[in-house]
């Protein structure tokens, strides 16, 4: 039955490539590099959210248990992605990449991975 979860982390790929564009096409040249960062990791958050939301609303986890793997499948999933698609695709070098974790020089990227994990189990209480 994870497959089904599997695919439905597929267009979270294409939320936050929009919202990347988002980013550098309309916060880039309002904001700071750092602030454009910090409010698209917002936007990611809200919009990952509502499809999150959705996912777990038709497709209902059939446990707390199945819930958590969800999310730690996707947690895995979307740092293979960045890590891989960032690297070989995008060309940034390993250090650009890990400089994302960095949330002592105001890099929040880690909170879309931990809502990422944790909104399935949280929709899924929240619908229960």
């Amino acid at each position: 039955m994870m497959w089904k979860y599997f695919i439905a982390w597929a267009p979270m790929i294409f939320i936050a490539i929009a919202n990347g564009i988002f980013r550098e096409k309309f916060l880039a040249g309002r904001l700071r590099e750092l602030a454009a960062h910090q409010v698209s990791t917002v936007t990611l958050v809200i919009l990952f959210g509502i499809y999150i939301w959705i996912v777990i609303r038709n497709w209902k986890p059939e446990s707390t248990e199945q819930a958590i793997t969800i999310g730690l499948l996707w947690l895995g999933l979307t740092v293979l992605f960045e890590f891989l698609f960032g690297h070989y695709v995008a060309g940034h070098s390993w250090s650009k990449l890990f400089q994302d974790y960095n949330i002592l020089k105001g890099r929040v990227w880690i909170i879309v991975l931990v809502w990422v994990t944790i909104a399935p189990y949280i929709f899924y209480r929240l619908q229960k």
